[in-house]
């Protein structure tokens, strides 16, 4: 495509304003291939694009001045009793008068809660390159973080691709640093908000909160979920309510797998980030006899094989055992040039803490075993199942209690 010029060569070109800057990335960006419909309907369509996201981040900032607003006319936030319900009252019916509907007293009430909990950030839309509840000593840790979460929040602004519905969801989190873990995943992975609201309900946060330190649980707060070890990608427990599966019926290997490949799209979500799936009962062969992985997926960012052994009953050094050959197999027959060594993970209804820490499984970097559920745990019960685990860890170790 030529390259755009002013009006005269000689002359200094003059910056772009910035709908110029928008017109001129439409242009960039639309092929010269293909035909005059596809051509105008790729612009139309990026242009349309633009201008939702533009209108969502204008409301989202609106609604944060509004609830400022409401805040400083409340005395700081610190609501007397019949006062407030009539100013919100009566601020409501003006504004329903003038604009119609979206500003009834609850929505005004959520945008004061939105300015409380984003209370530090300044109101703009920050733009940034985009890839994609723990127990009582995890809460203890996350407390000792908050002055550190206030101070990296302060002066930002608000991600451009989460909407008003997103922010009112996060909302709804009570700690800051679980709630910018969100409300950071949903803007690098493009969760819509009933994806983020299921992954906030499934816990997830606290599930990856099982292996970090204080360092990592800030580095998980601040930044996210990165994934640049096998262990950054593993969860405790998995859980997998989608399958829809009745917890009391005793069920065989082969149908948990086939409820996992019939809701795949769903299964790779709960595995996370980079997962891509390759093999059901995947064949490896040797002289004298043949194995079957039970699942294959490939993990892009990791650059390896993940190998999953689907287990009905309680963990056995046999399981291990058997996943460290399998990895050990498929390093050796599968593994390609540029693929980093294969990882294995046992998902097991039981994971046994003896077995765990007196088998390969304590010292190995490759091979993991988490637990599995079929149904959504309370937070009642997730934090009793970690503090179960957690116990069972000590008892094995006393140093682990200093």
């Amino acid at each position: 495509m030529p390259k755009l010029k002013n009006a005269s060569d000689k002359k200094t070109q003059l910056p772009l304003s910035s709908a110029a800057r928008v017109v001129q990335s439409v242009l960039i960006s639309t092929s010269s291939d293909g035909n005059l419909m596809d051509r105008v309907v790729s612009i139309l369509d990026q242009a349309r694009a633009n201008v939702v996201r533009a209108v969502n981040s204008n409301m989202v900032i609106a609604y944060w001045l509004i609830g400022r607003e409401i805040v400083q006319a409340l005395q700081g936030g610190e609501e007397r009793a019949g006062y407030g319900r009539q100013l919100l009252t009566e601020l409501s019916a003006s504004l329903t008068q003038r604009y119609g509907r979206g500003y009834s007293a609850t929505n005004l009430k959520y945008f004061r809660l939105f300015y409380q909990c984003y209370s530090q950030r300044i109101p703009e839309i920050r733009h940034e390159a985009r890839d994609e509840l723990g127990n009582v000593g995890t809460l203890a840790v996350l407390d000792d973080l908050a002055t550190a979460l206030d101070a990296a929040e302060k002066d930002k602004g608000f991600f451009p691709d989460l909407t008003w519905t997103h922010y009112r969801t996060l909302c709804a989190i009570d700690h800051s640093a679980e709630r910018l873990f969100y409300e950071i995943e949903a803007q690098r992975c493009n969760w819509s908000q009933p994806v983020m609201e299921q992954q906030i309900h499934s816990h997830l946060f606290a599930r990856l909160l099982r292996s970090k330190d204080k360092a990592g649980v800030l580095q998980l707060a601040l930044n996210g979920q990165t994934v640049e070890r096998p262990m950054d990608a593993m969860k405790h427990p998995y859980v997998l309510d989608f399958l829809e599966l009745p917890e009391s019926t005793r069920l065989q290997e082969s149908q948990l797998e086939a409820a996992i490949i019939g809701k795949l799209q769903p299964f790779l979500l709960e595995l996370g980030k980079g997962f891509a799936f390759v093999a059901r009962q995947h064949r490896i062969a040797t002289e004298s006899q043949h194995f079957y992985v039970d699942l294959v997926f490939y993990n892009y960012l990791l650059k390896c094989f993940v190998l999953i052994d689907l287990k009905m009953g309680r963990l056995t050094h046999q399981d291990v055992g058997q996943m460290d050959m399998y990895v050990r197999m498929f390093d050796d027959l599968r593994r390609s040039e540029g693929d980093n060594p294969s990882v294995g993970l046992i998902l097991c209804a039981e994971r046994d803490e003896v077995v765990a820490r007196y088998s390969v499984l304590n010292e190995s970097q490759q091979l993991f075993a988490s637990k599995y559920m079929l149904y959504l745990p309370s937070e009642e019960e997730l934090r009793a199942e970690i503090e179960r685990e957690r116990r069972q860890i000590e008892s094995l170790n006393p140093l682990s209690k200093s």
